[in-house]
């Protein structure tokens, strides 16, 4: 499987977007779907939605799961104020299904699944003392719980596959598009991902800009 740098990636997905194409839409529905592929009906599903376009695809993700009739709660820590314009509407596409949102992990919640959408490939400094403190919060379960992680595993510098704090451990990694080459070095990347997945939202990477471990 080829991996691609950041920009690459970003430089696809803007041409995507410059075509008309509206790619989290597509995102979310490529979620739910391997979401919904890995735990039994009904489950209780935990969205953890970041204040970015990887929270979006989360969002996304959650209206979906909902209206499959599986158990979803939405974690936004830092509330819609900062949401881009995508996905904002994927927020209010959440509370117009009949969603509603917490900022903090309820006490003794134990879901059977969590997404984790927090970051993406957008992380490029270290967790800071709150978002590492959520972190910590769904590694150190009791009871551990699989994670479904959007793009990478948050808290993994997509580029080089670096820890930038203690990242999510997930047992899942669906890659957008392409997989970002941090998770095809050996490394904190790779040992987060868990199984790597990718779906292109048919997205084609410009040939000669992707890499082959």
């Amino acid at each position: 499987m080829q991996s691609y740098s950041v920009a690459a990636i970003r430089h696809a997905e803007r041409l995507a977007l410059e075509q008309g194409r509206a790619l989290m839409p597509l995102a979310g529905a490529a979620a739910a779907r391997h979401a919904a592929g890995r735990v039994p009906p009904g489950t209780h599903v935990l969205v953890l939605a970041g204040p970015g376009n990887n929270g979006g695809d989360a969002l996304e993700a959650a209206t979906r799961l909902r209206a499959q009739g599986f158990d979803v709660r939405v974690l936004l820590p830092a509330g819609p104020a900062r949401l881009p314009a995508d996905a904002a509407r994927a927020y209010a596409g959440w509370l117009a299904a009949g969603g509603a949102v917490q900022a903090t992990l309820a006490p003794g919640e134990i879901p059977g699944l969590v997404i984790d959408g927090l970051f993406g490939i957008g992380l490029n400094r270290p967790l800071d003392a709150d978002w590492q403190a959520l972190v910590d919060a769904v590694n150190g379960r009791r009871v551990p719980v699989p994670v479904l992680a959007l793009d990478v595993p948050s808290g993994i510098d997509a580029d080089t596959g670096a820890a930038l704090g203690r990242p999510i451990l997930a047992r899942w990694t669906l890659s957008f598009i392409a997989q970002a080459r941090g998770l095809a070095r050996p490394g904190p990347g790779r040992e987060a991902a868990g199984e790597l997945l990718v779906d292109t939202l048919g997205v084609t990477m410009p040939a000669g800009s992707g890499e082959t471990p």
